[in-house]
């Protein structure tokens, strides 16, 4: 998954930070929902043990804090390996913390139940499944009192979102901290930028273009033997159940930008989109690109495209546009008529990936509850969802009605002979969604 000029691999890397995978433990609190463990130790467990998971579990493992990872869960015991042989890697590049490994065998959990019998050994749970497990592990880990990061886009449908901002507002009444990774609030340059709209620089924000142009990601394969469950599973970037298309998965760092320096949401959204060049049957039932105008109440537009193609221009990146200046936020700029007003000092920046992890164990060692990122998490992803639906129908979608739909499209049961909410034709080709045609409301 590959940002402009830099990917979030690299990013990590040159950071010294493993791109991987990462495990939630258990967490002692007491009814105020603080840090309160016999010693100093933060327990972490680990839900979701691929890459993303192996380096958010890196990144906690390396903050200041006394942090051990004492349990681990996955729906595949071959990716729990991997991340378990990452993390107690003592050559890793990233850096050597097999010390604060401690999960023993009794502690790995593997199956559609495994979150459940890990999050109750952490004060801490790192939730890095695909987006569809958000919300059902979210509500649990919240249920169970503990503090929690969570990876981006918190659901897959608008359900799933609804599920999220309930379970937000019980965290904040039990006050457990909950990071999203949404790593562009925890950047030194995008928060400077901040301060500076917020302090009137550019005057108010009238529109605004984000990007997410590249080549696009991985693929796995259908092998011989699995069931329809595991297929989708391991090729899990290409159903929406479960990653909720590219512009759900990757294009929501740029949208929530948008919302981010706006402090709004749209209303409605509107566009255009489709499958022109990744049509093979692998590519499970995703559109290639996508094009959406969102409209906020104040009348400010924000054009936002995604593409994954390959060979054409590629750029991530967010530009905003107010009445006394323009903010570029890949170059950390603010200018007003071609003329600069600010910019940031790139010897200042820093790792965001490192720095979410740091201050939200900062913040549990000292008691403090200081986070409570899911709201956001949830409405950005909403948003992003709201564009889908939009490309997907070529009708308006708007926010009230979408919220409130319930519209879900997770599988009603988890096994791996379950009937799916989408399967394949005779020749292996998933349905489509055709503008005109898909519809989700009269």
């Amino acid at each position: 998954m590959k940002e402009d000029k830099q990917s979030r691999r690299e990013f990590v890397k040159q950071s010294s930070l493993l791109a991987g995978g990462l495990v939630a433990a258990p967490f002692l609190s007491n009814a105020g929902g603080f840090f309160n463990s016999v010693d100093d130790t933060i327990k972490v467990a680990l839900i979701g043990c691929g890459g993303r998971g192996t380096g958010a579990a890196m990144q906690a493992l390396l903050t200041k804090q006394n942090v051990k990872l004492v349990a681990m869960a996955d729906a595949f015991r071959d990716r729990l390996d991997s991340a378990y042989a990452a993390l107690t890697d003592e050559n890793s590049e990233e850096g050597n913390v097999k010390a604060k490994v401690a999960v023993p065998e009794a502690n790995k959990f593997v199956g559609f139940d495994a979150y459940q019998k890990a999050i109750p050994l952490a004060d801490v749970v790192i939730l890095t499944t695909p987006p569809g497990f958000r919300p059902i592990h979210f509500e649990e880990a919240v249920r169970q009192g503990k503090h929690i990061f969570m990876e981006k886009p918190v659901a897959t449908d608008p359900a799933g979102v609804q599920r999220v901002l309930r379970a937000a507002e019980e965290a904040k009444k039990k006050k457990l901290n909950v990071v999203v990774g949404l790593q562009r609030h925890y950047q030194n340059s995008y928060r400077e930028l901040l301060k500076r709209v917020k302090d009137g620089m550019i005057g108010e924000i009238t529109s605004g273009q984000v990007w997410w142009n590249n080549d696009g990601v991985w693929v796995n394969m259908r092998k011989p033997g699995q069931t329809e469950m595991e297929y989708q599973m391991r090729n899990w970037y290409y159903f929406n159940w479960l990653c909720g298309d590219h512009i759900n998965e990757q294009h929501i760092h740029n949208i929530d930008v948008m919302n981010w320096f706006k402090g709004a949401y749209p209303v409605k959204a509107f566009g255009l989109g489709g499958r022109q060049v990744r049509t093979g049957k692998e590519y499970g039932e995703i559109y290639d690109h996508h094009y959406v105008e969102y409209h906020y109440a104040d009348g400010t537009v924000l054009n936002s495209q995604c593409r994954h193609i390959k060979g054409t221009y590629a750029i991530v990146d967010e530009m905003l546009v107010g009445t006394k200046g323009v903010v570029k936020c890949g170059a950390a700029e603010i200018t007003s008529k071609g003329k600069a007003l600010y910019k940031y000092d790139r010897k200042n920046e820093n790792n965001p990936y490192q720095t979410e992890h740091d201050e939200l164990f900062a913040a549990i060692a000292k008691g403090e509850f200081k986070f409570a990122d899911a709201e956001n998490g949830a409405k950005s992803t909403l948003t992003a969802i709201m564009g889908r639906m939009a490309t997907y129908s070529g009708q308006v979608i708007e926010w009230d009605k979408t919220l409130n739909s319930g519209l879900s499209i997770m599988p009603t049961t988890f096994a791996w002979d379950a009937d799916m909410p989408v399967k394949p034709d005779a020749n292996g080709f998933y349905p489509i969604a055709t503008p005109g045609v898909t519809r989700y409301f009269s």
